[in-house]
C-alpha cells in the first residue's frame, strides 16, 4: 500500500496502524475492511430565521430525503477556530499596493482588529459533511481473524484489483449522486471532497494543532513509500 508522509522517517510505531482508513485515492476513502467512503461538503441554512412555511417544508424535505435511501450515512459537523491568514494576506497586499499614507494606516489598524477580534472573540468555523458508504459484498464475507489481521498490519489495506475498484467507485458514485439530489431538495448544495482535500481533511481532523503552523502540501508532492 502507498501512503503520503510529509517529512523523513519517524521513530516508534506508526500512525497509521492506529488508522482506520488505508487508502485515499481518486476522490474515494478505502478503508482497511475494503469498504469506500466519499466525503460531501454541504452547504448550511439558517433554520430560525425561515418563516414557518419555509420551516415546514425544509422539514418535510429532510424526512423525504431520509426515507429515500437505503443505505446509511454519516453526517458530520467540524468546529474549529477561524484562520483568516489568507484573508489577511490579501488586505496586506492592497496596503502594499496603497500609496495613501492615512488609507495605509489605516488598514494597519484594520488588521490589527481583526487579529484580535479573532483571538479575543475565539471565532469558531463549522463546516458540515456526509459521509457516504460502500460496503462491496466481499467485505461481508471475510472472517474474523482476517478482518483482526488488517486492522493490526500497518499494511493491512486490501489491493483490490483496478477494475473491481472502478466498479465499486461508480456505485459509490450512485449514491452520492442520490445523496447530492435529496440535498438539493432542501436547497443545500454538496460538493463531493477531492483526494487534496480529504488529505487535509484529516490531516486537520488528526493534526488540529499543527494544521496552523505545519500547511499540508499539494498531494501531487508528498513522497510515497511502499
Amino acid at each position: 500500500m502507498q501512503s503520503a508522509k510529509l517529512a523523513g522517517p519517524k521513530p516508534g510505531v506508526p500512525t497509521q496502524r492506529y488508522l482506520d482508513i488505508a487508502e485515499i485515492k481518486e476522490d474515494t476513502v478505502i478503508m482497511k475492511d475494503g469498504t469506500l467512503r466519499a466525503v460531501l461538503l454541504v452547504s448550511s441554512i439558517n433554520f430560525s430565521l425561515k418563516s414557518i412555511d419555509e420551516q415546514n417544508a425544509i422539514v418535510q424535505a429532510y424526512m423525504q430525503f431520509l426515507n429515500g435511501i437505503d443505505f446509511p450515512i454519516q453526517i458530520v459537523i467540524q468546529s474549529r477556530k477561524m484562520n483568516i491568514d489568507n484573508y489577511l494576506q490579501q488586505v496586506r497586499t492592497h496596503d502594499q499596493e496603497t500609496q495613501n499614507e492615512l488609507l495605509k494606516r489605516q488598514i494597519k489598524d484594520y488588521i490589527a482588529f481583526i487579529k484580535q477580534l479573532v483571538q479575543l472573540g475565539d471565532i469558531m468555523q463549522k463546516r458540515f459533511f456526509v459521509v457516504v458508504p460502500l460496503n462491496p459484498a466481499t467485505s461481508e464475507r471475510k472472517g474474523f481473524f482476517q478482518r483482526m489481521s488488517e486492522i493490526l498490519t500497518p499494511g493491512g489495506a486490501i489491493r483490490v484489483s483496478e477494475e473491481r475498484f472502478k466498479k465499486e467507485k461508480f456505485d459509490l458514485g450512485l449514491r452520492v449522486s442520490q445523496i447530492q439530489q435529496g440535498l438539493s431538495s432542501m436547497s443545500l448544495s454538496a460538493v463531493q471532497l477531492d483526494t487534496q482535500s480529504l488529505i487535509e481533511l484529516f490531516y486537520t481532523v488528526y493534526n488540529p494543532e499543527l494544521y496552523d503552523t505545519q500547511r499540508l502540501v499539494d498531494a501531487n508532492q508528498l513522497q510515497l513509500e511502499e
